[in-house]
């Protein structure tokens, strides 16, 4: 029973450990993701910058798993080029050592010092973190709260571990099971990486072998090989991430795993021929912060001694992973996948959704997209009907085609966005999008409608007078005004844009009314064919409709400024 005891006590304080680095880090995230995209524009040809960036999203988000992953994600959506991703990952490596450190506090012993202790104040952090998530005006968007009870849970955790381990300390088969590990570096290195692969989390399993050596448990040979291998493990997750996503996105996992490795191979070598003259120190007890320097100077001289060979590393991603025949196939037939499959499938990369805002601003650059190819077919539909290019209306409709696709992989993806833990700004944009696709799409609905009245103009052997051409002309222009305002004042969060379409849009209401009499008046007269003013009714009609949905975009602009 008391075994059992201790097992359900170490895998309860793994669970609360675990639990906390996801809401610290969660709330984190959120506190670091809306700079993230301005800090992305950094690493353009800067890899030093690349690895500050790295560094520091990963002290934040702390993990470099889910660094990596999205290193991998904006890779393969083109935010970042492998150049650029060699760097951030090299500073991933040194970010993700300041877990270890915050483990480290748990040696402080000196009775004088006990309250700098962490599981002295866990306790009252959690405290404090949920009575502001329950009785705080923010609720659960309370990032403070969600760092205070993340941090609690994390060092709670890690006393549960420690508690339960503690009494098998000296247990025979803890020593002898080191003392194999710590004369064989490929057994060591192998713990390290499997442990770390199971669990997806190289902090946690740090943490992990600085419970026990906390003990008195681990011998330092040991513990470095052991060491070692988390850092490799933590590759899985980008690996198994870079899965079915382009060429280039395997390569930057690749890149990861090749960087750990090359570094723990080096370093295992080094710690074998030195522990041969050096047995006592290297048999001697590992201690908690022994681990966390030995991790810290690990990573940030592989990132000194590998930052020269990045390049080289990018080349030798390229050896190992091989162009696929799908790759061949796509290179020679450009147009195999669709624009909206090369535009969207590619860009809308969910491992993006790891940063809510970076996947928030890819989004918004594809809903531009698929409005400007909107304003492209409102344009064409209107140069059919008056210049009767009917031959040229299939283009509109296969265009038409693409729009309506564009709308359902962004409706998809941006309800993949709104389950994401975001804030209220991000909500209200994400909501927005929802609503700007939307009407985009209603717009192209009506060019479509413009495109079906040339045809049927065509097929009835109908034209307009030049009257009626000219009104056309005028009102389309001004359609288009108001429309091309409303997709400047969505991209640029533009408020002059914003007050253009609205003024825009009151003079195309006018001109369509005007218009609208002005041509009952000709029918009446007999100056107008009565099956042309009818398709000059509907059309205007449309033309007023577009422009009503480019005024709803810039309302929501109006309202997220």
């Amino acid at each position: 029973m008391v075994f059992i005891g201790s097992l359900f006590g170490l895998i309860g304080g793994l669970g609360m450990f675990l639990y906390g680095m996801t809401v610290m880090s969660d709330g984190m995230q959120k506190a670091a993701s809306s700079r993230m995209s301005k800090f992305l524009n950094l690493v353009t040809g800067n890899r030093v910058m690349a690895v500050v960036l790295g560094a520091a999203i990963t002290a934040l988000v702390q993990s470099s798993s889910a660094t990596t992953v999205m290193v991998v994600g904006f890779v393969n959506a083109g935010i970042l080029n492998l150049s650029q991703s060699v760097g951030i990952i090299m500073g991933a490596n040194i970010g993700t050592t300041i877990t270890a450190w915050m483990v480290s506090l748990t040696q402080v012993s000196s009775s004088s010092l006990a309250f700098l202790k962490p599981e002295f104040f866990a306790p009252l952090l959690v405290g404090v973190g949920a009575f502001r998530l329950l009785f705080g005006k923010k609720g659960k968007d309370d990032l403070a709260a969600n760092f205070c009870i993340g941090v609690g849970f994390i060092f709670i955790g890690l006393e549960f571990m420690s508690d339960s381990v503690s009494p098998y300390a000296d247990s025979p088969i803890f020593a002898k099971a080191f003392q194999v590990m710590g004369g064989n570096p490929i057994l060591g290195i192998l713990t390290g990486a499997v442990v770390t692969g199971i669990i997806q989390s190289s902090a946690a399993s740090v943490s992990i072998l600085q419970t026990l050596a906390l003990s008195g448990a681990v011998p330092r040979a040991a513990g470095f090989y052991i060491t070692l291998g988390q850092n490799i493990g933590t590759c899985v997750t980008a690996m198994l991430s870079s899965t079915g996503a382009s060429r280039t996105a395997k390569r930057a996992a690749v890149i990861h795993l090749l960087f750990n490795v090359t570094g723990a191979i080096l370093f295992g070598t080094i710690i074998f021929f030195m522990s041969l003259p050096m047995k006592s120190f290297f048999q001697g007890q590992l201690s908690p912060v022994e681990i966390s320097l030995f991790h810290t100077i690990f990573n940030v001289s592989c990132t000194i001694v590998l930052f020269p060979f990045g390049d080289l590393l990018v080349n030798l991603s390229g050896t190992l992973v091989r162009e696929s025949k799908q790759d061949k196939e796509d290179e020679e037939n450009p147009n195999h996948y669709t624009e909206v499959e090369k535009n969207l499938i590619q860009h809308l990369d969910k491992r993006i959704l790891e940063s809510p805002a970076i996947a928030i601003s890819a989004t918004k650059a594809e809903v531009v997209n698929m409005a400007r190819i909107t304003a492209v077919n409102i344009s064409h539909a209107m140069g059919i009907l008056l210049e009767e290019k009917v031959e040229e209306i299939q283009e509109v409709y296969a265009r038409e085609k693409i729009i309506d696709n564009m709308q359902k992989l962004l409706t998809d993806y941006l309800i993949h966005i709104g389950n994401l833990s975001l804030n209220e700004n991000q909500k209200l944009e994400v909501t927005n999008m929802f609503n700007t696709i939307t009407d985009v799409e209603r717009a192209a609905d009506h060019a479509e409608n413009i495109a079906e009245q040339a045809q049927y103009a065509q097929d009835h052997g109908i034209s307009f007078s030049e009257i009626g051409q000219d009104d056309l002309k005028k009102i389309s222009n001004k359609v288009m005004e108001s429309f091309e305002a409303s997709i400047d004042a969505f991209e640029n969060n533009d408020l002059d844009a914003v007050v253009r379409t609205a003024h825009l849009e009151d003079q195309v209401d006018e001109m369509e009314e005007d218009m609208r009499e002005t041509h009952i008046l000709r029918l009446s007269s007999g100056d107008c064919a009565p099956q042309a003013g009818v398709i000059f009714l509907d059309v205007i009609s449309d033309l007023e409709r577009i422009s009503d949905h480019a005024d709803n975009v810039a309302g929501y602009v109006k309202t997220m400024i």
